[in-house]
């Protein structure tokens, strides 16, 4: 290759745009360097280091999918001219709540005026109206995104159903967003698939839960008759410690805890729950653990023995 086009490609990452290219080597020089196999167009107009490629999974593999993940968006991006931004499940990666499967398609976000259109490997959802900067678009790892609450929306109908709820939960408990944010981002897609979904999950999520089994036992087992009003992640703070309990029952001074799957078998969490327990045992609140087991699978069981707890609780405090 000649030397001043590696090096131009050596700085832009493996990546190098025609217009770019032309203003330092005339035209023939990459046409020949594609000839020779150093380079590959992966995009109009959009050049890769051909070692940057990883071998086609089907002959019709476009080239910009066969790039890792980060140099494929800049190439999109590289593509797009700023006449784009990334959106969708792109974003969703950028903002580090999504893994891409390799050779997955590439999201962009256009002005329906830019003139920037679907190709193999590159999805645009095309708008009337994006503003290049704030509040519509930010940067992430110096990358222009879609922001955080909008990407999410436009990436929920994206996701296999199994794994729509976990980016917008981690986003919430990260505190990076907001139930509320995400409501009005919400508002502003009507059309968007499985809406009702999403709109369900973000009341869930703005009463307290703050995890699938949370939710779980909000839908099926803490609520009806005979259940207090809980306050979900609730703050207790007991000497210099401050705690969050999952649903605590006010007057009976009683926190029911939901174990998630992971905590199964774990000894060291379950020092540190037993430690926590006594300290809240210090203060008249009884803990009451169940694990995702018998939460899932015997709902009605967790359910007459909860009731069974307040009720002592409430005997007691009657007493």
């Amino acid at each position: 290759m000649d030397p001043v086009l590696r090096e131009l490609v050596e700085r832009g990452g493996g990546l190098v745009p025609r217009t770019v290219a032309l203003q330092v080597v005339p035209e023939w020089t990459v046409r020949r360097a594609c000839r020779a196999g150093e380079l590959v167009r992966v995009l109009p107009e959009v050049y890769a280091a051909v070692q940057l490629l990883a071998p086609p999974s089907r002959p019709d593999t476009p080239a910009v999918s066969r790039l890792d993940p980060d140099t494929g968006r800049r190439a999109a991006l590289a593509w797009a001219r700023g006449r784009g931004v990334l959106s969708h499940l792109s974003a969703l990666a950028v903002w580090g709540l999504h893994q891409p499967a390799a050779g997955a398609a590439l999201h962009l976000t256009a002005p329906a005026c830019a003139g920037v259109r679907t190709r193999p490997g590159v999805v645009v959802h095309r708008v009337r109206r994006l503003t290049p900067g704030p509040p519509d678009v930010v940067r992430r790892r110096g990358l222009p995104v879609t922001r955080l609450e909008r990407t999410l929306v436009d990436a929920w109908p994206l996701l296999a159903a199994a794994d729509r709820s976990a980016p917008v939960i981690r986003a919430v408990n990260d505190r990076t967003t907001t139930p509320q944010r995400l409501m009005s981002a919400l508002a502003g897609a009507p059309k968007l698939a499985h809406r009702a979904a999403l709109r369900t999950l973000l009341t869930r999520l703005a009463e307290g839960c703050r995890s699938p089994l949370e939710i779980w036992g909000h839908e099926r087992v803490f609520t009806g008759p005979g259940m207090p009003t809980f306050r979900r992640q609730a703050r207790v703070r007991v000497g210099q410690r401050t705690m969050y309990l999952d649903l605590f029952a006010e007057r009976e001074r009683v926190d029911i805890e939901l174990d998630g799957a992971a905590s199964h078998g774990d000894l060291r969490q379950r020092e540190i729950d037993l430690r926590r327990d006594a300290l809240l045992a210090t203060v008249g609140i009884l803990v009451v653990r169940f694990s995702h087991h018998r939460l899932v699978r015997e709902p009605e069981a967790v359910r007459r023995e909860t009731l069974a707890v307040l009720a002592a609780r409430r005997a007691v405090g009657d007493g």
